[in-house]
């Protein structure tokens, strides 16, 4: 009787694999869980000097939404500076529940060290993305933020303000037909959000046409922090990174507090002279309300500047001087117009009370 043949027991090895990063930024493999501090290079200075990009890294416990945060994209419109140091100092996002957030605070280094909007070359860099890696230094600027840090996120939110002694009310501007990024509108909290179209070669376009949700807050003036646009622009960021799941932030938003407007218009000089204002940021305005005049330096032959439509003051010009066709007022319209409480309270710190009349128009 033959023998039953004994089977052989064959032991698989497990092949060792090393662990897959979360984020590769910079030629940096980042983990979950860390907190990092990286630069991008960016070009050299005349005295050979190198110009790098800063950029602060938190990684959370699992795979999960990217959100970046950049500031100064414009080189004078600093407030996303103070925002993101609040955002590191308020302790609140050194552990994510989930995700990464990546903040980038003074992309144009150039214009930022210049107190200037553009790069030594003239060149806007919020008209130059996507960018190429040869092209102009704005463009190669654009091109290094879209290829290291836009192109791996899934979310971004990009602080601006008011520039050329222009200011703004607190507002997102958005595409509010898509519902995620609407979802992030109303968790941002912000009382104005306008639906904005795109400009060509900006940041929001470009990082759209890679499925990026994206916000732009614009709050405030050029060359200046202020307490209303800091604390908002810190709040708000808090806010959307709760609704993404990322932090516990206990923020609470009341969506019936958010005015949404499909559109925003411009009122400009209808000559050049000199400007007496009768409007603050914050004013609920009617079709015809006399925004202010434009006169000669005598005062003589004051023209009127009228609104041209039902709205909310969202920006204006801070100068008393006018060219023709310069954008004096900025006019948000809405359906549905959020209380004087909350406006007030958006424009309180941005607009003091004594600063409303405190131009008398003359008499003609």
């Amino acid at each position: 009787m033959a023998k039953a043949k004994s089977k052989t027991k064959i032991k698989l090895r497990k092949s060792k694999t090393s662990k897959k990063p979360f984020l590769h930024i910079g030629g940096n493999d980042i983990g979950f869980g860390k907190t990092v501090s990286l630069t991008l290079p960016v070009s050299d200075l005349y005295t050979d000097s190198p110009v790098e990009l800063p950029v602060r890294v938190i990684t959370g416990k699992k795979p999960g939404p990217i959100l970046f945060i950049t500031g100064a994209v414009h080189g004078d419109e600093i407030i996303g500076v103070e925002i993101v140091r609040r955002l590191l100092q308020s302790g609140k996002v050194d552990k994510l529940n989930k995700g990464a957030l990546i903040l980038v605070p003074i992309v144009n280094l150039f214009g930022f060290i210049l107190n200037s909007r553009y790069l030594p070359d003239r060149r806007d860099l919020n008209r130059s993305f996507p960018g190429t890696a040869g092209g102009s230094l704005a463009s190669r600027v654009a091109y290094i933020l879209m290829s290291e840090i836009v192109k791996k996120s899934t979310h971004g939110i990009d602080i601006h303000s008011g520039s050329f002694y222009r200011e703004n009310l607190p507002q997102i501007r958005a595409d509010t037909e898509c519902t995620e990024t609407m979802a992030m509108a109303e968790a941002f909290g912000a009382s104005i959000v306008i639906n904005s179209d795109v400009r060509d070669g900006s940041l929001r376009e470009a990082a759209q046409r890679k499925g990026v949700k994206m916000l732009v807050f614009e709050a405030g003036e050029a060359l200046r922090f202020d307490e209303t646009s800091a604390a908002m622009g810190l709040n708000g960021i808090l806010g959307v990174m709760e609704h993404l799941g990322m932090i516990k932030a206990d923020i609470v938003r009341e969506p019936d507090d958010i005015a949404h407007s499909k559109n925003a218009v411009w009122v400009r000089a209808p000559r050049g002279g000199i400007l007496w204002d009768r409007a603050s940021l914050g004013a609920e305005v009617k079709a015809g309300d006399i925004l202010g005049y434009v006169s000669d330096p005598f005062g003589d032959d004051p023209i009127p500047i009228l609104a041209p439509e039902n709205g909310i003051l969202v920006g204006r010009s801070n100068l008393p001087t006018a060219n023709e066709g310069d954008g004096l007022f900025h006019i948000a319209t809405f359906k549905n117009l959020p209380s004087k409480e909350e406006i007030k309270k958006d424009a309180a710190a941005i607009v003091p009370e004594s600063q409303e009349n405190a131009l008398a128009v003359p008499d003609h």
